[in-house]
């Protein structure tokens, strides 16, 4: 059975499932219908909004900080290089059920360097586009098993309203056993680089 999270909550990944060295990781969420979406002359007219285009990342951190640009993962740099970390591939619109970006994690070949692994989602050219996270729903973050057994789900219900960055949630090694943590707080970054600079 997996664990539904709740924000702030922490759960033991490899100390009872020694095994485990290959997981997935799937975020995922919908765009919420607009009011004022523009119905038939609003379509005609041009002023339906942008589709919104929301990004995972991978931040690998070294002793809790941001150190070097090629210690990211994402749609523009897919495998960490360490090759530990596998970005699945972007997806532009969130459209469909189940996950909208998919990530594949060796645990066992995460060099010894990096102490957490933090998956963020940041909405592309949000400020451009006059978007937010409170134009989304139904955020989740999950962890599957090698076999596609589903370990963990943590779906992000707060308020996200003006907010365009996310940490969905951390991969992190405490007494060399690898745990998760269901994060879920949200800021206002005009891109991802600005993300970053908040682990600097």
């Amino acid at each position: 059975m997996a664990i539904n999270l709740s924000k702030g909550q922490k759960i033991d990944l490899t100390k009872s499932n020694p095994t485990l060295n290959n997981i997935t990781v799937g975020l995922g969420w919908d765009e919420a219908a607009q009011s004022g979406d523009g119905g038939l002359l609003g379509g005609l007219f041009g002023s339906k909004p942008a589709a919104i285009d929301c990004d995972a990342s991978i931040i690998l951190l070294q002793g809790d900080r941001f150190v070097d640009k090629k210690d990211v993962v994402y749609f523009g740099h897919l495998k960490s290089e360490d090759g530990s970390i596998a970005h699945q591939g972007d997806n532009l619109t969130g459209e469909g059920d189940g996950d909208d970006e998919v990530v594949k994690v060796s645990l066992n070949k995460v060099s010894p360097k990096y102490n957490k692994i933090v998956f963020v989602v940041n909405i592309y050219q949000a400020q451009k586009r006059k978007q937010d996270f409170g134009m989304i729903k139904n955020a989740f973050i999950r962890i599957m098993d090698d076999s596609g057994v589903e370990i963990a789900r943590y779906n992000l219900t707060d308020n996200y309203q003006g907010l365009t960055g996310l940490v969905a949630g951390e991969l992190y090694r405490h007494e060399g056993e690898w745990k998760f943590a269901a994060v879920g707080s949200g800021m206002n970054v005009a891109s991802l680089s600005e993300m970053l600079q908040t682990y600097k």
